[in-house]
Order: structure tokens, then sequence, then C-alpha cells
């Protein structure tokens, strides 16, 4: 190991290449000044050159033309040399960074002695010419300065030569006519400039030490946050896939006894045993509503969840909940009042979000107040429409308000229990305002209460009320809507679509594979197909849908799935297919079906089929 100056370290040599990030990070301090050196000889030759000529045309008109010339030709080579070999100094790892410093070092001092040399001709020269001559000589001591970094042996090497000449001839002016107080004072002067140039040398080495130091903190620190973000990253996309197979894992066996409860449900049943049906059924659909959850925030995170913009009467929608909620409140004596600006105009947005956006914080606020009131607010404030759902509830501490828009956190639920929620909802209400475009703000003092307030975008404002006109539900079950072809890898789940559908009415083809989809189809083709999204090994059900459709198309097609991973729930949208999921509420799959049967026709015929098979 050596030390140069007692300054820079000598480290292992880094091989050149890798990317950026990792470049800067095993840089030392001697590869940042060699790179410096490097950048600094493209640029320094010219206006050193230029110099010299000045100073040899001096020479030539005091002293030779010839000396003058061969002295310039040697300065020539000197930068020459410098401009060749000080840019290849940083990639010759082969040698050490002690090695590469000493030659730039001594290219230093080669070009300081050069420069040097044309003090020889000093006394020839008048008086005048002398005091150019050395102010050229000191500006080209300044300008090392920079160039070299203030690297004390760098700097050194070449102004000591020319300061070294410089000094005795102003002081002492052998073999000059005249000499007096003036050149004495001169060559003070120059020599105190020497000393403060040393100084300005050894501070500028230790801003670019303490400036590659700071680089060096900086580069780590990035390092480190980079690392931490790839982590969290990690760590949320390991989540997501848990949450993903743990609710489709759990979606397959209460779908099963969802169809299995609803066939049950649509029996002829004695009172006690219809009691016990219906308990079974308010079980699973509580138990559905929670896995619902799970579903929108990975179809919040998949991006898959879409805007369906409508024109929304803000007055209406905050009425009928406070109707709603009404009777809610009185359950828990609790006051619920209700204030709305004259003349709320309607707005262009999701109504159905909307809503649920009003709905979880409205039953927050109730849930959260024991007793007191609730408000329920839309004003217009300083020009922006403001929703306010307010309380006078339990409040949240300081130190959770940043938390309560965590997934799984719950304020007042530290023994999970599952009466009180999954601590979803208002996780889900910040995803949906932002999908919204729709700015959320709180505030809340323990012991006295919340405030939730919802700061409605003006450009979505809608001056002129538009009137929709309802659509009629009711939909008559299409005739030839009685076969349905189920594909479904789990057993269980085959049994209880054939004993629901059965139950309603219709013929059922029961398969697990596309293979078996597709004999199945040419032998009875289907009128609709409810395929699971997941079937087993890479078979799946969107190419049972596709594989089906080449020989029928525009064969209705609902995929049906308990997965709740990202990617999948965004290759079923771009499928452009009809999703449900796990476990199927029984009255949308009802309309699911008499809907999709009614806009599907069958464009080729059974028999033309059977004869393609």
């Amino acid at each position: 190991m050596s030390k140069v100056q007692g300054n820079i370290v000598n480290t292992p040599n880094q091989s050149p290449g890798g990317d950026i990030a990792t470049s800067a990070r095993t840089n030392s301090l001697e590869d940042e000044l060699l790179q410096l050196i490097a950048r600094q000889s493209k640029r320094v030759p010219i206006a050193a050159f230029l110099a010299a000529l000045v100073i040899a045309y001096f020479i030539a008109d005091h002293v030779s033309n010839l000396l003058a010339g061969i002295w310039l030709a040697i300065v020539g080579l000197v930068l020459t040399l410098r401009f060749v070999v000080l840019p290849r100094l940083p990639t010759l790892t082969q040698l050490s960074h002690t090695k590469r410093i000493q030659i730039a070092t001594g290219l230093s001092f080669l070009n300081g002695l050069v420069f040097a040399a044309s003090l020889l001709a000093f006394n020839h020269l008048p008086e005048l010419e002398r005091a150019i001559h050395s102010v050229i000589l000191v500006a080209l001591s300044t300008g090392a300065v920079a160039t070299t970094a203030g690297y004390k042996p760098l700097f050194l090497s070449y102004m000591l030569p020319a300061f070294i000449g410089m000094v005795p001839l102003w002081i002492f002016s052998p073999g000059l006519p005249t000499a007096g107080f003036k050149e004495v004072a001169l060559g003070l002067l120059i020599l105190m400039f020497g000393a403060i140039l040393t100084g300005l040398a050894l501070d500028a080495w230790r801003v670019f030490k303490e400036s590659f130091n700071i680089r060096s903190e900086v580069l780590k620190l990035n390092e480190k946050l980079s690392n931490a973000l790839r982590d969290a990253e990690a760590a949320n996309n390991a989540k997501t896939r848990f949450l993903a197979s743990a609710s489709h894992d759990l979606r397959q066996p209460i779908h099963t006894l969802s169809l299995f409860g609803a066939a049950l449900s649509m029996r002829q049943l004695d009172g006690q045993t219809r009691e016990i049906a219906d308990h079974l059924n308010l079980a699973l659909q509580n138990l559905a509503t929670q896995l619902d959850s799970l579903l929108d925030i990975s179809k919040l995170d998949a991006g898959v969840m879409d805007k369906n913009l409508t024109v929304v009467n803000l007055s209406n929608m905050i009425l009928n909940l406070e109707e709603e909620y009404r009777r809610v409140c009185e359950q828990k004596n609790l006051q619920l009042k209700c204030g709305l600006s004259a003349g709320l105009p309607s707005i262009e947005t999701d109504a159905s979000l909307l809503e649920r956006i009003l709905r979880n914080l409205i039953s927050n606020a109730i849930k959260y107040t024991d007793e007191g009131t609730i408000y329920l607010s839309c004003n217009r404030e300083q020009g922006h429409l403001v929703i306010r759902i307010s309380d006078t509830g339990r409040g949240i501490s300081t130190h959770e308000q940043r938390n309560i828009f965590e997934e799984f956190y719950q304020v007042d639920n530290p023994e999970r229990d599952r009466s009180k929620g999954l601590g979803l909802g208002l996780s889900i209400v910040k995803r949906l305002t932002d999908m919204l475009n729709i700015k959320l703000e709180m505030e809340s003092t323990f012991g006295k209460g919340s405030e939730f307030k919802l700061l409605i975008p003006k450009n979505i404002e809608i001056e002129n009320q538009i009137q929709l006109t309802p659509q009629d539900d009711c939909i008559a079950r299409p005739a030839n809507a009685d076969r349905i072809l189920v594909i479904d890898d789990e057993k269980l789940v085959r049994a209880g679509m054939k004993t629901l559908l059965t139950t309603m009415g219709y013929t059922v083809d029961l398969c697990e594979s596309t293979r078996e989809a597709v004999e199945l189809a040419r032998k009875n083709p289907p009128c609709l197909i409810l395929a699971d999204l997941r079937l087993r090994g890479m078979d799946n059900g969107i190419d049972s849908i596709h594989a089906i459709r080449e020989f029928l198309p525009g064969v209705p097609a609902v995929l049906i799935s308990g997965d709740t991973a990202p990617n999948r729930l965004k290759g079923a949208q771009l499928a452009g297919i009809k999703m449900l999921h796990k476990p199927v509420d029984i009255n949308e799959l009802r309309n699911c079906i008499l809907t999709m049967g009614s806009e599907g026709t069958m464009t080729t015929h059974p028999e033309d089929v059977r004869a393609s098979a």
C-alpha cells in the first residue's frame, strides 16, 4: 500500500465497464483525479501553445530566431505528449493508481521545466517584455490550480520550476544594467503570489476531496434506497401473489357451497330447514363480501377496474343515502344530519364508484361513533364542490392517521374481529378517489371525531342537466338458451353448477379441460359457455372459449374465476370476455345468463357442427 501526499490511498484497480451506478460506486479518489487530468489535458494545450508563441516572439526579436524556434518546437512536443498520454491514464488499469499519477506528475514537471527554460533569455529582454513574460508564466501557474485540482505534487511540479527561476531573476537582476527597489519588489510580489497560489491549490484539493466524499455518500445512499425500493416492490408483489392464491383457493369451496346453498333455497323446504338454509346463505354472503374486498384491491392494483362515466345528480344521490342510513343511525341512537346547498350541479363520473366511496365513509362514521351525530353535506366552497362526512365519534390519534389508508389496518380491532371487516375499506376509498380524480382529505381529533372531505374537480361539473332514460331491467329468458356448457377443473364446482342450473331449468354439459369442451361443443352446441379462468396446468378458460368460437362464432361466454392475481385479471380484460368472480352471487349469475343468452345468436346449426365433427 502506498500513500500519495498523505491524502490518496492506493486502492485495488477497478476494471472498466458495468453500469453507471456500479462504476461510480467503485471509483476511488485516484480514479476521479485521473479522469480530471484526462479531461483538462484536452483543453489546455491550445492556450498554453499560444502563450508559448508570445514568449517565442520576444526571444526571437532579442536573442535568436533559431533558439526561439527550437524552444517552441520542444514546447509543442511536450504539449503533444501530454495530449496523447494523459487522456489514456484512466484506462491503463494494468498500472497501479500510484504509477499513473506519477506519470502525470512527471509530464507536469516536464511541462513546467520547458516553460521555465524560456527564462534563460530573461536578461536579454527589455523591461516591459520581461514583465509580460513573467505575467504569462504566473497566469499559466494560476490555471494549473484548476487543471490539477490543486493536488500538491501535480501543481508544484509545474509551478516551482518557473517561480524558482523568476524570483531570483527579479530580486537580484543579474547582468541587468539597472536594478533597484522596483525589481526587488516585483520579485517579492511574485514570491508572495506563489505562496498564495500554493494555498489556493491546497484549498482546491480539499474541496475536491470533500466533493468526492459527498458524491460517494450520495451514491451509497441512492443504492440503499434503490435496494429498499426493490425490496418493497418485491414484498408488495409477493403480498399480491399471496392474496391472489389465497383468494382463489378460498373462493373455490365457498363458490361450491353457494351453488348448493342457492339450489337448496329453490326447493320446497319446511320452516326449520328454510331458516338453516337462509342462515347458511347469509354467512356465505358475508364471507363473499370480505373476499370481494380482496378482489377489489387486486383489480385496482392491476388497473383493470374500468370507469363507467355517467351524469350523476349529487343531490339525489346524497338524499337517497341519507334516507337509507338514517334508519341505521336510529338503531344506534345516533342523529344523521344532512345539509345541501341549493342548485348543486350534476357531475360526470362513475356513479357506482362514487356511491361506494360515500357508503364506505358513512358506514365508517356510524361504526366508530357511539353517541352524537353524523353530518353529511355537500356545498360549494371557494369555487369547488365539497362533500363532507363528519362525526362526533372516537376520532383517530395523530400517530395512527398516516396508517388508516393502508391495507388491513384497523384502528380499533387488535383482536381481528371478522365482524368488523378486514380493514380494506379506506384503502379502497383512497384508490377509488385517485381513480376518479377526487381529492380526499381527512381531519381527526382523538376523542372528538373525524371529518373526511371529497373535493370534486371543477372540470367534471355539468351545468345543464341531462335526463337519462332508465333501462328496463326485466329480461325474458330466450327460448333457445337451454343448453349451457360448464368448464371447470373442480369436481365439486361442476356438481354444484349442474345442481343449480338444472334447478333453474337448463340442460347442462360438464367438462374439465379445453379438449373435452371442444368435443362436447361439437357434439351438443351450447347456447352459453360458463368457463373457469384457471384450469389444470397451462390450460385456461380463455383458450377454451377461443377454441369453441373457431367453429361456433359468436357463442356467448362468461368467465368465472376465484383468481385475483392482477396479471390474470388484466389478461381476462384484454380477452374482452365478461367475467364473474367466485363465489358468484346467484341473482347476478341468473341475470348474466339471461342477458348473455338474449344477446348471443348461434350462427351455426347443431346439425352442421355434428357433420363437421
